[in-house]
C-alpha cells in the first residue's frame, strides 16, 4: 500500500507540547513506512482561528525538522468539496435539515432521564428527522440509521486501532444523527476531515487519542460517500496539571522551539522512545529506526 500520512492542526493558537506529540508520531510513521507526510491546516471553524497562527504552526514544525513533502493546504479553500459531498448525501436521502439549537437538544436529552457527562455532547434525539415542524432550518445532519440500513452495515461498527486494538461504537445509539453543516453556515469537522483525507489520498491517520471517538462517525461517512477507510493509530495524550488533556483551553503554553531538540525529546518520551542527543536530524533518524522496529 502506498503510504500517505498527514498532520492536521487547527490554527486556534500555536502548537503546544501535546500537539507536537501527534505531529512527531505522524511524521515518524510516514518515514518508517517510506511514505509521504502532509500538513493540512483545519481552519473551517473561523471564529476560533487566530490570525497568523497557521504560519506560526508551520514555523514551529520546521524548527523541529518536521517539514511536509508538499505545500500545506487550508480547509478554508476547499468548501466546494464539502458542498458536493453534502449534496450527494441529500440526494441519497441520508442528510436532512435540522432546526434544533444545542440547548434544545440537551433539554430533550435530559428530559429522557439521561445524564450528560462533562465534555460530551448530548445524543441527538431525532427531533427533525421527519420534518422541521415549522422551525427554520439551522443545520444539516446525517441520518445515521438510514445509512446503516441502506448499506447493510452492522449496527455496531468495528475497527482496529494500531495501538488500542479492537474498537467499536454504535453511532446511532451513542452519538445519534450528527451535524454535517453547522447552524452558523460553517462546515462540521466530521464531514470536512473525511472529504479531505479521501481527496488527498491519505492512507494512514496518526492522531491524538482525544480524536479516537470520532472514528466511527468518520467511517460511516466514508461508507456513505463511497470513500476508502484509512488505517488508524491514536497516540497517548499529554495531560495538564488538572489531569485532563493538555489543550489551549486548559492553559497549555505555546511550544518553545528555541531548543527544538529538548521539545522533541519530551514528545518522543510520551511515545515510548528514548531521549536522544546530537542534532535534530540525527535524533529524528534514530527515532524513525526505533519506530520501524515497533511494528505497530
Amino acid at each position: 500500500m502506498r503510504y500517505l500520512g498527514r498532520f492536521a492542526p487547527s490554527p486556534t493558537g500555536p502548537l503546544h507540547a501535546g500537539s507536537l506529540v501527534a505531529a512527531l508520531a505522524s511524521w515518524l510513521d510516514a518515514r518508517a513506512h517510506n511514505g509521504q507526510w502532509l500538513v493540512r491546516i483545519e481552519d473551517t471553524d473561523t471564529p476560533r482561528c487566530v490570525e497568523g497562527a497557521d504560519q506560526r504552526i508551520l514555523q514551529q514544525l520546521a524548527a523541529c525538522g518536521l517539514v511536509p513533502d508538499s505545500e500545506p493546504t487550508w480547509q478554508s479553500q476547499r468548501s466546494h468539496l464539502y458542498a458536493a459531498a453534502l449534496t450527494h448525501l441529500i440526494d441519497k436521502g441520508w442528510a436532512y435539515p435540522c432546526g434544533c439549537s444545542r440547548k434544545e437538544v440537551e433539554e430533550a436529552y435530559t428530559t429522557q432521564g439521561q445524564d450528560l457527562a462533562r465534555h460530551t455532547a448530548a445524543v441527538y434525539p431525532g427531533t427533525c428527522r421527519d420534518g422541521l415542524n415549522g422551525k427554520p432550518a439551522r443545520a444539516w445532519r446525517l441520518h445515521v440509521q438510514a445509512v446503516i440500513d441502506a448499506l447493510h452495515l452492522p449496527q455496531t461498527l468495528e475497527w482496529h486501532d494500531r495501538r488500542m486494538g479492537l474498537q467499536q461504537q454504535d453511532v446511532a445509539k451513542e452519538v445519534g444523527d450528527f451535524v454535517l453543516k453547522r447552524a452558523d453556515g460553517l462546515w462540521a469537522y466530521q464531514l470536512a476531515v473525511v472529504v479531505d483525507d479521501a481527496e488527498q489520498g491519505v492512507s494512514h491517520i496518526v492522531r491524538g487519542e482525544d480524536l479516537h471517538d470520532n472514528t466511527a462517525r468518520q467511517m460511516l461517512l466514508q461508507k456513505a460517500l463511497g470513500l476508502p477507510t484509512p488505517i488508524y493509530l491514536h497516540t497517548p495524550l499529554v495531560l495538564g496539571e488538572n489531569g485532563e488533556k493538555l489543550s489551549k483551553q486548559n492553559g497549555a503554553q505555546a511550544l518553545d522551539v528555541r531548543d527544538p531538540l529538548a521539545a522533541l525529546n519530551r514528545a518522543a518520551q510520551v511515545l515510548g522512545l528514548e531521549a536522544c542527543g546530537g542534532s535534530v536530524g540525527e535524533a529524528l533518524q534514530r527515532w524513525t529506526q526505533a519506530w520501524s522496529s515497533k511494528k505497530i
